[in-house]
């Protein structure tokens, strides 16, 4: 029985290996029997470490691969691999030893179709518009009638003669073209950089700024298109800080840069007429505006015009406007002279009662007066001031038992610098008063002697007297028995013997003095 049960003992004679062998004959085996592979699948996890690599995983619905693109391949890729694209890989297996596992090293990569393209797109666009990147606030006007317009495009399609033909025939413009590559791998950054170089001309500059960009390609399979879809071409469309229309593939061609251009354009050629007005037609404007204008200042001139002719026959004959004018002027010449006179009499008669009230008795007295008031308010400041005084010392005595000797010694003197200051004050105010009390009372004697009819008699003029009154008419002198005249200096009796003194014989020896 013990025939039948296989022996399972060791068997001395089968070779060994290192750890080192195997892996080398594993990885030998590997890339051998798949040197030259292409892989469809989703793309898993990717990482894109400080080195350059990029690591990531092809799956399906129940394995994984692992898959490496060296640094110098990724840079040259057309397609970036992102999470959940579908994708073709193409390139050779190999192993990592260092793991004890195999992997994927990835020589080229290509969306799988169509529908792996639309889907990226969808993602990409979702992540962009959430930035805020296709807002209709971010976009710009479009200038009126540009300057100078720049084109980004290849110089040697027919887009560019396109546009150029369109703009010669609607508005002939400056236009700066940037030759740029509109399809492959070298499409999105060589746009980019077209885009950001004209942003950063300098206005005025020898090559000059554009007003208005131009970003145009003809039609093209999504594939084609695809350069204007990558996120470097979207991102220098929305910062140009310049106006920019898309006018990238057909009608029914949808890019992502058409979503931040400020304008979209279906076709080069409609870009051309976004950008330019039609000159034959601004000219036909312009001129039916000068018409219009021309027409519009004639009927407001001839309906002024009828407005003025109506309004001067509703209006009086300047003759008659200045009739009643000239008339009232020649009544109130006539009138002037008689008013003059009134007015002069009037005025002498209140000017002699007034000075009627001016006696120098009433100013002697009033003069009195006011002299009794400041010699009383003289006497009262003394007296206020020895109180205010007593009245300090009092309260500085009571104060004195509860203060220091210094304090005590710096406030006596505080009051007694005060003390001083008010008795100087006063004095002052006291002198003051005083020469404005003098000062009021000679303009007052001036006033007096102004008035007095004594002033009168200096500048040459006399008083006839007739006793004791004055004589002011022809009539009442002639009937007076005896008249004198008074002078500046005297008075001179008339019809009597006079002395030396020019007096009377008969008269006192004081009478007729001087006043």
């Amino acid at each position: 029985m013990s025939d039948l049960i296989d022996d399972d003992g060791p068997t001395p004679n089968a070779p060994e290996f290192t750890v080192s062998e195997i892996s080398g004959a594993v990885k030998r085996t590997v890339e051998g029997a798949f040197s030259h592979v292409r892989v469809r699948g989703e793309v898993g996890r990717v990482s894109r470490p400080r080195s350059g690599h990029v690591y990531l995983d092809l799956k399906d619905e129940r394995n994984v691969l692992a898959a490496i693109i060296w640094k110098g391949v990724a840079s040259r890729l057309a397609t970036q691999p992102e999470e959940g694209m579908e994708v073709i890989a193409t390139g050779r297996l190999t192993t990592y030893s260092g793991q004890s596992r195999y992997q994927m090293v990835i020589e080229d990569i290509a969306p799988a179709g169509v529908g792996a393209l639309m889907a990226m797109l969808e993602k990409r666009k979702a992540q962009l518009a959430a930035e805020g990147l296709f807002a209709p606030e971010r976009k710009q006007a479009l200038p009126y009638l540009p300057q100078v317009i720049g084109v980004v495009t290849s110089p040697s399609g027919a887009v560019i003669r396109d546009i150029l033909h369109r703009l010669r025939d609607r508005f002939p413009r400056k236009v700066l073209i940037w030759p740029v590559a509109v399809q492959g791998a070298n499409c999105a950054p060589e746009v980019a950089r077209a885009i950001r170089g004209f942003n950063a001309l300098t206005p005025g500059g020898a090559l000059p700024r554009p007003d208005l960009l131009i970003v145009a390609r003809g039609g093209g399979s999504l594939e084609d298109l695809w350069g204007f879809n990558e996120e470097i071409v979207v991102r220098a469309a929305a910062e140009s800080a310049i106006p920019l229309i898309s006018a990238v593939g057909h009608e029914t061609d949808t890019t992502l840069i058409d979503f931040a251009a400020d304008r979209r354009a279906p076709t080069p050629t409609a870009a051309a007429e976004m950008a330019v007005p039609v000159r034959v037609e601004l000219l036909a404007t312009l001129d039916a505006l000068e018409a219009r204008r021309s027409g519009a200042l004639s009927r407001l001139l001839q309906h002024r015009r009828q407005r003025l002719a109506d309004l001067s026959r509703a209006l009086p004959r300047p003759e008659t406007l200045v009739e009643s004018a000239a008339q009232r002027l020649d009544r109130a010449a006539d009138r002037l002279p008689a008013a003059l006179r009134a007015r002069i009499a009037h005025e002498k008669l209140r000017l002699s009662e007034a000075s009627a009230a001016l006696r120098p008795a009433t100013l002697r007295r009033r003069i009195a007066e006011e002299q009794r008031r400041l010699d009383d308010r003289a006497g009262r400041i003394a007296p206020a001031l020895n109180r205010l005084l007593r009245q300090r010392r009092a309260d500085l005595d009571t104060r004195t038992a509860r203060l220091r000797p210094e304090v005590i010694a710096r406030q006596i003197e505080e009051q007694r610098t005060r003390l001083a200051e008010l008795d100087r004050r006063a004095q002052t105010a006291l002198a003051a008063g005083m020469d404005r009390r003098r000062t009021r009372l000679d303009a007052l004697e001036r006033m007096r002697a102004g008035l007095s009819y004594e002033e009168t008699l200096r500048r040459g003029f006399a008083v006839v007297w007739s006793g004791d009154k004055v004589m002011t008419t022809r009539t009442a002198a002639e009937t007076a028995k005896g008249l004198e005249i008074q002078f500046q200096d005297g008075r001179l009796a008339l019809g009597g013997q006079r002395t030396k003194a020019g007096r009377k014989t008969d008269e006192p020896p004081e009478q007729g003095s001087l006043f």
